[in-house]
């Protein structure tokens, strides 16, 4: 069965940071493209950043673009999205996804594409 769970999230002063973590069980994260995506009350799912398969090529929407960082660590099964200079904007769920055909340099932002998805983990950005 697999499994993704998130964690890491929390409350953060504006301009703080936080590090997101996304282990997997029951499937191996290695080769496939893993998503990070966000909710806001009353909106709609979006893309956060996402990391291709086998060559970890990296892609970030614009409005996180130079704050966050997504990376994997294979060994551990996990992927992790470090955000820094957090601004209120950023306060949402934040969902980890996995898609299950392997890839090279392609990854997504389209939700549709992934096949797995965790939980989620509340991020608010608050003074």
């Amino acid at each position: 069965q697999v499994q993704l769970v998130e964690s890491g999230g929390g409350l953060v002063q504006p301009g703080g940071s936080l590090r997101l973590s996304c282990a997997a069980s029951g499937f191996s994260l290695d080769g496939y493209a893993i998503g990070w995506f966000r909710q806001a009350p009353g909106k709609e799912r979006e893309g956060v950043s996402c990391i291709s398969g086998r060559f970890g090529v990296t892609y970030y929407a614009s409005s996180v673009k130079g704050r966050f960082a997504i990376s994997r660590d294979n060994a551990k099964n996990t992927v992790y999205l470090q955000m820094n200079s957090l601004k209120p904007e950023d306060t949402a769920v934040y969902y980890c996804a996995a898609d299950s055909t392997p890839t090279f340099v392609r990854a997504t932002m389209n939700p549709r594409e992934y096949d797995y998805w965790g939980q989620g983990t509340q991020v608010t950005v608050s003074s």
